[in-house]
């Protein structure tokens, strides 16, 4: 069983804030829902690179490792595989587009697949509905995250008529 979802955004911020954010993965904890437990090797994004952390509330710690098998820094592309709970992993591919000196589109594809047999059937019903919020809410944080960055960090956005 596989799904597909592929979001997408237009960015209020230069491309190189966006990059500076996919690549750092120590400080993905500032920008996405996850706790970045280790990251081996440490420093920014390498191919072969991996991170483990963990998501979810604090009760609730669901582990997540990830580990970066493409990166483009000069087409803004980075692809890495994630593996969730309950035998779920995915492949997820980000793309960030300059429209302008200002502005960029991100494009984000995650391919999920399950485990076979009534393991991914149970595992597709318990979590039907993040496969698309899940990487929506993803891309929103980063939104937020790169907007903020490129207005000086302040946490308020500047907006310009």
């Amino acid at each position: 069983m596989r799904y597909v979802s592929c979001p997408t955004a237009v960015i209020d911020a230069p491309v190189d804030v966006v990059w500076a954010l996919l690549i750092e993965p120590v400080a993905w904890g500032g920008v996405f829902d996850v706790r970045v437990g280790s990251i081996d090797p440490p420093g920014s994004a390498i191919i072969g690179q991996r991170i483990s952390g963990e998501t979810g509330l604090r009760i609730l710690h669901l582990k997540l490792t990830f580990r970066m098998i493409e990166i483009d820094p000069h087409q803004h592309r980075l692809c890495l595989d994630a593996h969730l709970p309950f035998g779920i992993t995915v492949h997820e591919d980000l793309s960030c587009t300059p429209l302008d000196v200002g502005h960029c589109r991100v494009d984000y594809r995650c391919n999920f697949d399950f485990p076979r047999g009534w393991r991914g059937s149970l595992a597709r019903v318990l979590i039907h509905h993040g496969f698309d919020s899940g990487p929506e809410d993803s891309l929103s944080r980063l939104k937020h995250a790169a907007e903020r960055d490129a207005a000086g960090g302040s946490g308020e956005l500047r907006y310009e008529d």
